[in-house]
């Protein structure tokens, strides 16, 4: 639990460093020439395939004759949404259903990918944002064991580990105090037999291979996940993980300000964001070591824009 408090103060601190510079915010728009665009802030969360999408965002509106500027690995949702609401950035790439049930709270949980969309887009409305399109592809948090430690308690879903005694989770820290991690764990699952062990979401998978942890927060769309010799992901019938269409989360504003063209590019990336795209731009980063970048770069080269 220490080390939880001081991911979460860590967190903070970051917090408070991003609000205090501006992170990209109102002070370094706009230009000296009149016709120039403003600067787009764009933000994103902490992990690879944020970095892609964000990329792939950027190059896209920058293809398109907007200036952005990127702030990259901001931090987790909590912490991106509190730059989105302070004016620290002006847009970011987030999950429908940590909208809906992590950023609302809402405790009704949606029956349905549309529905679970549809929540999302009046939830940040109502604050004066824009939800844009949603991708055809999901990246949902999954449960992963190491295919031994699943023959060995035979579980096949979430729902089995209750009866197998004590057992370690490990996930970044926001798992811990997340409906879609520990709390709905042991609300829903009953899983009061579950330990949680903080983890940096890059060492995951080498804590689950070590032994180091027993069970994951793993990505859907993690090409880890693929090697079903290390990895066997667990199912999850109560549907506490939702659903995760990526949208593009934007100020008002911004919309309305720059018209239709501006969200139809952003619309037309997400809309080639397919569960196999996404796998693929993530494998591509973290089993080839090519940067977002370029990963994005060959993407939109192969996807063009209309």
């Amino acid at each position: 639990m220490r080390a939880w408090f001081r991911q979460v103060l860590a967190a903070a601190l970051l917090a408070a460093v991003l609000l205090a510079a501006g992170c990209g915010g109102s002070g370094k728009k706009g230009s000296t020439a009149a016709s120039a665009r403003p600067v787009i802030t764009l933000g994103t969360k902490n992990f690879t395939e944020e970095y892609v999408v964000g990329q792939l965002y950027k190059q896209a509106l920058e293809a398109k004759g907007y200036r952005v500027e990127l702030k990259n690995n901001i931090g987790s949702s909590e912490i991106v949404d509190r730059a989105l609401t302070s004016g620290a950035i002006d847009m970011y790439p987030e999950y429908t259903g940590v909208i809906v049930q992590e950023i609302a709270k809402q405790t009704r949980r949606p029956r349905s990918a549309l529905e679970t969309y549809n929540r999302a887009k009046a939830f940040e409305a109502g604050r004066g944002f824009a939800v844009l399109a949603r991708s055809p592809g999901q990246d949902v948090l999954a449960n992963a064991v190491r295919p031994d430690f699943a023959r060995k308690h035979n579980l096949k879903s979430t729902a089995d580990l209750k009866g197998i005694g004590g057992f370690t989770y490990g996930g970044p820290s926001e798992n811990y105090t997340r409906f879609e991690g520990v709390v709905g764990m042991r609300k829903v699952y009953k899983l009061y037999n579950l330990r949680y062990v903080p983890l940096q979401i890059e060492d995951r998978y080498r804590a689950l291979a070590s032994g180091k942890v027993d069970m994951i927060g793993a990505f859907t769309t993690d090409p880890e996940v693929r090697q079903r010799d290390k990895v066997a992901l667990l199912s999850d019938p109560a549907g506490i993980f939702g659903y995760q269409n990526i949208v593009p989360v934007v100020k008002r504003g911004l919309v309305d300000r720059e018209g239709p063209s501006f969200a139809a590019a952003l619309n037309s990336v997400t809309s080639k964001l397919t569960d196999e795209a996404l796998r693929s731009m993530n494998a591509e980063v973290v089993v080839n070591g090519r940067t977002p970048a370029d990963v994005a770069r060959e993407f939109l080269r192969r996807n063009p824009l209309p």
